[in-house]
């Protein structure tokens, strides 16, 4: 991939450990390829942010955020109007954040902190109220769990044939030799291919996108049962199982939308 251009914000140059960025977008807006100069915490209280490494695509609905260390390339998608509440941190204070790109549960706490830290000014008080927000918002990011909402970029064409079928159409139950046939090749190296460039079976992967666009649909408002079905689960209990045991909540623990 060529460098991605450099975005330039305020932010990305306060002398403070961290900033808060608050904007807001509407439905289709995309910010191109780009890098910042420090890491952020990519937040939205409301609408969906599809986020895009040279690596992997990760799906980001209310109540999760993403973690992006500083110079790594990614494109920013809106998915209904989203109100982005984000955290620019400096070099000292990523330490703090996992090593790599990572969706981050966000708690009540760590939600109520970043508000917070977006209404302050850029240079706040290091001494005052911002300096005591910064170092919960510390602690907080350091505990946050992580979140399997990210998928493995696909590079093979046939492979990525494959994936915008099923993202345009969740359910569709076809086997692997449907998929051979629909995108020119064996599934014989289908099969080969998706082990070769994600490191999971097809299967896997496939239900690891069946649960991040489940997670979409919730946040939008649907209910368990509706997104259950929307994304090819005959059955809510095994659908509530799956997303449980790889998000560790339940499907109808609600998602946060309110914006702020």
């Amino acid at each position: 991939m060529p460098p991605a251009p450099t975005r330039p914000l305020p932010q990305d140059a306060v002398d403070r450990p961290l900033a808060g960025f608050t904007r807001d977008y509407a439905d289709g807006d995309c910010v191109p390829r780009h890098v910042h100069e420090r890491a952020q915490l990519l937040y939205a209280t409301r609408g969906i942010m599809r986020i895009a490494t040279d690596a992997a695509g990760f799906v980001v609905p209310p109540g999760r955020a993403l973690w992006v260390p500083a110079a790594v390339p990614h494109v920013t998608a809106m998915q209904g109007p989203v109100a982005m509440r984000a955290l620019f941190l400096r070099a000292d204070a990523a330490r703090a954040g996992p090593a790599g790109v990572t969706v981050l549960a966000v708690s009540p706490l760590l939600r109520e902190l970043i508000l917070a830290a977006c209404s302050e000014p850029l240079e706040w008080d290091e001494a005052g109220r911002g300096g005591h927000l910064a170092a919960l918002i510390l602690d907080e990011i350091a505990r946050a769990p992580s979140l399997p909402l990210g998928l493995p970029a696909l590079r093979d064409p046939r492979l990525r044939r494959l994936a915008e079928a099923l993202r345009a159409d969740p359910a569709r139950d076809a086997g692997m030799e449907e998929w051979a046939a629909a995108c020119g090749a064996s599934a014989r190296t289908l099969t080969r291919l998706f082990r070769r460039e994600t490191g999971m079976s097809f299967g896997r992967w496939r239900q690891m996108l069946r649960l991040s666009e489940a997670a979409a649909l919730l946040a939008q408002g649907m209910p368990p049962a509706r997104a259950a079905a929307a994304v090819g689960y005959a059955s809510a209990p095994a659908f509530g199982a799956a997303f449980r045991a790889a998000f560790g909540t339940t499907p109808g623990s609600g998602q946060d939308t309110e914006a702020r």
